[in-house]
């Protein structure tokens, strides 16, 4: 009976252990140059709690929120204890996600030489105050300019446990989903950009509404990574055009790629077939159609290079296809971002050269399911 007992307790960890065995991707080929860049950097890194307040602008009335004087901003810094300067990168979210999805990408970078910040914005988080709203991504290039004035002021002071940690000369910003927008936004916008902004980084991020006068006459590095399967911000109309969109634009696609799966919170969903199912209704049951309809008009004219005819369907497709496993594409999102951000912020030439090899040469000759695209002669164009 006691045996009997035993089994049938066992029964449902043995499921469990047999379900995460399964559902973990094989590992990269141990002799490759994907599975040597992946491993953790030799810098050992420290997490700072971040809680800031940006008196200079409000946050907005949101719902039954009646808004506020200032803008909280939530969140962490990770940092390499030794040596530095380094290169100073702000991390922003998605829209129903916060800044702890980004953790997996800012620990890795970190480890590697890179200062990495990532914040909760103040109405596209989960817990948004009066509920996420999208209409605030306007606000957020606002919010990774506080973030740099905050963290090159602190990296300044000799007091401070940053003093001499960031080199204000070398700055990029990425983010997922809206995240990617913003990073976009900060890094291109005439009016809401920051010239500081050497590099970005656009995961999965909207931007079937720019046109090629949006980007032209800067030389921000800009590349988009995103999933050919993506159901939440479509690869066709938002990714495919960039290398003939963007002056020296990349695009790095993976093949069977979600939308969900490059959020690091979403490593427990491997199991499933597609973690797009769940995206989809995060963001559609948080997004109010007639609230939301003219908050495109926010970012800007057609003489500044946007669209606003442009409208693409969220979540149209039925039934979904079968997704890259999660944590692999996380994986080579790390890959992705880590090439990206030497080739355009390290110092050395070498250094640079070898991650631009990388990038546009090794990685998509060692892993099949991703690709690399570029205008001809962009690499040429690029600082």
């Amino acid at each position: 009976m006691k045996k009997r007992l035993l089994a049938i307790l066992l029964l449902p960890a043995l499921a469990v252990a047999g379900l995460l065995a399964t559902s973990n991707p094989a590992p990269l080929p141990a002799a490759s140059d994907s599975a040597r860049r992946l491993a953790g950097g030799p810098l050992p890194v420290a997490r700072l709690p971040l809680e800031l307040t940006d008196r200079s602008r409000p946050t907005d009335a949101n719902g039954d929120f009646p808004g506020a004087p200032a803008r909280q901003l939530e969140g962490h810094l990770w940092y390499p204890t030794e040596g530095g300067p380094y290169p100073l990168l702000i991390y922003s979210h998605g829209f129903t996600s916060n800044h702890r999805n980004g953790a997996y990408l800012a620990e890795h970078l970190a480890s590697h030489g890179f200062v990495v910040a990532a914040v909760n914005h103040p109405l596209t988080h989960w817990g948004a105050p009066g509920g996420p709203r999208v209409a605030d991504v306007v606000n957020q290039p606002g919010d990774v300019s506080f973030l740099i004035d905050h963290l090159v002021a602190r990296s300044d002071d000799a007091g401070d446990v940053l003093a001499a940690t960031i080199d204000d000369e070398r700055i990029g910003a990425l983010g997922v989903s809206l995240g990617g927008l913003t990073a976009t936004l900060a890094g291109f916008h005439p009016t809401l950009g920051d010239p500081r902004i050497d590099a970005v980084l656009s995961i999965a991020g909207p931007s079937s509404f720019f046109t090629p006068r949006f980007f032209a006459g800067d030389e921000t590095a800009f590349l988009m990574l995103a999933g050919r399967d993506d159901v939440l911000v479509p690869w066709e109309a938002n990714a495919r055009p960039i290398p003939a969109k963007v002056p020296g634009g990349e695009l790095v696609t993976l093949a069977q790629g979600s939308h969900t799966g490059f959020a690091g919170g979403t490593a427990w969903l491997r199991w499933m077939d597609n973690p797009d199912a769940l995206g989809c209704w995060a963001v559609k049951r948080n997004i109010d159609e007639g609230e939301e309809a003219d908050w495109g008009e926010l970012l800007g004219t057609a003489a500044q290079g946007i669209d606003l005819s442009a409208r693409v369907e969220l979540c149209t497709v039925d039934p979904l296809p079968p997704a890259m496993n999660v944590l692999h594409q996380q994986a080579l999102t790390k890959l992705v971002a880590r090439a990206f951000f030497e080739r355009s912020l390290a110092v050395l030439p070498a250094t640079r050269a070898a991650a631009e090899r990388f990038l546009g040469e090794t990685l998509p000759a060692e892993l099949p399911e991703l690709s690399y695209a570029t205008a001809p002669g962009a690499l040429a164009q690029k600082p």
